[in-house]
């Protein structure tokens, strides 16, 4: 049995990992309450944007466009959502195994795809299997605004438009409340939902300058930009949801272990001071 010295220093450190643990939780609820803020805000815009190009894809002028189009997939991009630091339990394994399954069953060589990385975390975990990644961003900021990313989106999209990639794989995870974020895998390009889009949009009319296929060219690059940002703001409020609920189970955790070990100290220390008045009543009986 631990001597109680070693039960009562177990104890000691447990409390103040538990007062990590906890200001950590209270730390992520914040960032999580603005991030989650921010991803609903972007939700009118993307919404708005959305429906212009559905009205004009969808109208009766002839809409040509490299990204409304589907070609012979000659090499795949995936562009995968994850965090730079750990301590948020499932939310980068979730999303990263789902790539990682995606790409072995889909793909016989580093030839046929290429990655594109957002976090610490995913570019290391690709970097280590020998997976080619193109581009990255690793220090996202906690609340990202879209400059941190425009130059990133911009590039990717651009891959699309030049055929380095013939189609755009999102993955992230999808924020659905504080206690539940869903891995998502959403094709980005080419942007094939144009129909549906516009089935769900507004019967707004508008009146396009200079014209509608103009408007067309710099709205889609924008549109897929839009939908790259919103996954980006969504996925930070599940990080911050994923790591505000592991900090939330490593304090219980701690509370159960110190409520444990205090049980083992008080039992040690019992059993001592029993073992003592034994000696004491041994040595009374010894000098009688």
């Amino acid at each position: 049995m631990a001597s109680l010295r070693d039960i009562q220093k177990r104890i000691d450190s447990t409390s103040k990992t538990k007062q990590i643990t906890k200001a950590m939780e209270m730390v992520s609820a914040s960032k999580m309450s603005k991030a989650e803020e921010n991803a609903k805000s972007f939700v009118p815009y993307s919404e708005k944007i959305q429906e212009v190009v559905a009205h004009i894809a969808n109208s009766n002028m002839d809409t040509a466009h490299p990204m409304l189009e589907q070609r012979e997939v000659k090499k795949s991009g995936y562009f995968v959502i994850t965090s730079d630091r750990g301590l948020a339990g499932a939310y980068n394994s979730g999303v990263l195994k789902k790539v990682y399954e995606t790409i072995q069953k889909r793909h016989q060589s580093t030839d046929e795809y290429t990655i594109i990385v957002v976090g610490r975390v995913g570019y290391e975990f690709f970097q280590k299997r020998g997976m080619p990644v193109s581009k990255s961003i690793l220090g996202m900021a906690d609340q990202p605004n879209f400059n941190d990313i425009k130059e990133l989106a911009s590039e990717t999209v651009q891959m699309f438009a030049d055929e380095e990639i013939d189609e755009l794989t999102m993955y992230y995870n999808h924020y659905k409340s504080a206690i539940s974020q869903i891995v998502t895998a959403k094709q980005l390009l080419p942007l094939t939902d144009i129909e549906e889009m516009a089935g769900s949009s507004s019967t707004s009319q508008y009146e396009y300058e200079p014209d509608q296929e103009q408007i067309l060219k710099v709205l889609l690059p924008q549109y897929a930009e839009s939908l790259l940002y919103g996954a980006l703001l969504d996925g930070k409020a599940s990080e911050h949801a994923a790591r505000m609920t592991a900090m939330r189970n490593a304090t219980d955790n701690a509370n159960d272990l110190i409520d444990d070990l205090t049980l083992s100290y008080n039992r040690a220390r019992q059993a001592a001071i029993t073992q003592e008045i034994n000696e004491i009543i041994g040595g009374v009986a010894a000098l009688e």
